[in-house]
Order: C-alpha cells, then structure tokens, then sequence
C-alpha cells in the first residue's frame, strides 16, 4: 500500500473538517447572520414597528440621527462606565478567589460549588431579588446599613442619579466574579508546579512567586476572561433594564436601542442602534485581541 503524502493527507483533513463544521455554520447562519443581515438592512429604512413591509430606503439617515443625539453618546458613556468599572473589579476579586479556591483545605469542593450560586441564578431573578433588596423603605440592605450606622436616613439606590450606576455595578460584580474566578481557577491549576517548587527552593517569597511567575503565566487567562466580560458587559440589557429602566443615568446601548424600537416605534432607528452597538463591539474585540496578542508574542514576555 502506497502511503498518502503528507500535503494531501493535509488537504484530506482540512477538507473533513469543513464538512463537520457545515452543520454548525449553516445553525450559526439561521440565528446569526440572517437576523444581523435583517437589522442592518432596517437599520437604512425608515420602518416603523407597525408597518415593517412598507419601509423606505434613506440610506444613512438613521446613523446621522443618532451620532447627534446627546441621547446617545450618553447611552455610550455609560456602557463604557459599567464595563471598565465592572470587569475591572471582576478580575480582580476574581483573581483573589481562584488564588483561595486553588489552595490547599478541607471542604474545598464545597467552596466551589457555592461559589457558583449566584453566577447560576438567571440574571433578570438576581436583579429582581437586589431590586427587592435595595428598595429605600423595606429594602435588606438600607436596614442593615441603619442598623451599623453607616447612613442616617434609607437611600433610594436605583433611583438616585448618583447611586444608580454604582449599584449596578456592585449587583454585577456579585453575579458575575465566580465565572471569572472559575475560569481563573482553570488556569491557575495548569500552571508548572515545577517552577513554584525552583523558586521555594532559591528562598522567593510567596509575594515574588506572585509576581515573578503567577502573574506572568496567567496573562492567557486573564486576556480571556477579560475579553469574554467586556463583550458582556458592553451588551449589558437585562439587568440594567429591570434594575433602573430607562433611566437616563444608567442607559446602556443596549436599553437605548430597545427604547427606540419598542417605546418609540422606530424599528429603523432601533436598528441603526443595534447595528452600532455590534459594531463597537467587534472594533474592541478586534483592537483587544490585536494588542494582547502583540503583548504575549514580545520578546521580553517570551523569555521571561
């Protein structure tokens, strides 16, 4: 028998790989990028939410409209707000609970899966539940803070214009640091234990082992628990709209689009909206990737 050469058992296998991914890109097609295609296109008409077959093409108008709207850029600064400050204090506690959960004590596979509980309750039950909990008169959290001593009188959190964005914040960061701690904690147990065991040997403190080899090896994990908490958090919808509505403190791209295309009934505005809102998120998945990967692929990070 005649074995096969090498670039044609390549070509063979690229080609059986297609033809297992074909039924998984022809699903991605059908939800993904006929829906996509739709808005895009309602995005350049003026459709309304009664009439969407008798729409008109206006080609760019809808776009023009929102980049003048105060509206908007609002809508954009606080998406921005939410993530930077949400993902930020994510990694970080994230980080601190993998490091706990990735020790050594009894228990510890409890620890884990409670860890978990509140990253598993459905986002708009959790919001509902911190609404409950934050509400000025018979909210949990007024009451203890009176009980301690720490304010003097209830605090409207969801209502106060500079409240509202912090407690969003905080119910998210709650929610959403044991995903970030789990897929920290992933990374943590495939690091070398051969390098900690060189280092306790030279006499590095737990500090310098923090530093000099923790942190390094685990820039792939944190670059992707980072990138997969910005795509989150910039389409945040859920919990922002049953925690504060349309607030206009709190508005995120995602609430502003839905305002136009339900309350307003401007689906060709909503669209336009929408069609942003994935456009700005793919410009940061695109930049973040490019500079992480420049970053892990620098001489000094590769001898190191």
């Amino acid at each position: 028998m005649r074995p096969v050469r090498p670039d044609r058992l390549a070509r063979r296998r690229a080609r059986a790989a297609w033809l297992m991914l074909l039924p998984m890109l022809a699903g991605l097609s059908f939800v993904a990028v006929w829906p996509l295609s739709r808005t895009i296109w309602f995005s350049l008409t003026d459709a309304t939410l009664f009439d969407l077959g008798a729409a008109a093409y206006v080609g760019l108008d809808n776009f023009a409209a929102l980049l003048t709207d105060p509206g908007w850029w609002r809508a954009v600064l606080n998406t921005l707000i939410f993530t930077v400050a949400s993902v930020s204090l994510e990694v970080c506690l994230g980080f601190a609970i993998a490091l706990t959960l990735n020790a050594q004590f009894p228990a510890r596979g409890v620890l884990r899966a409670a860890v978990l509980i509140p990253w598993a309750i459905p986002t708009v039950v959790s919001a509902k539940m911190w609404g409950w909990m934050l509400q000025d008169v018979y909210g949990v959290v007024n009451a203890l803070l009176l009980e301690i001593g720490i304010i003097g009188a209830p605090v409207a959190w969801t209502a106060s214009p500079h409240l509202a964005m912090a407690a969003l914040v905080a119910v998210d960061v709650w929610k959403t640091t044991p995903f970030v701690a789990l897929l920290l904690l992933a990374g943590l147990q495939l690091l070398p234990a051969d390098c900690f065991e060189a280092a306790r040997v030279d006499g590095a403190s737990e500090l310098t082992q923090f530093f000099r080899i923790t942190l390094p090896l685990m820039k792939p994990a944190l670059a992707v628990a980072v990138i997969f908490r910005v795509l989150d958090a910039m389409r945040i919808f859920d919990l922002v709209y049953v925690l504060t509505g349309n607030n206009q403190q709190t508005m995120t791209m995602a609430v502003y689009a839905r305002q136009q295309l339900i309350d307003f009934q401007d689906f060709g505005r909503g669209s336009a909206a929408a069609t942003l809102l994935f456009l700005v998120i793919a410009l940061v998945t695109v930049i973040y990737i490019m500079a992480v990967r420049l970053r892990l692929t620098t001489p000094s990070d590769v001898a190191g």
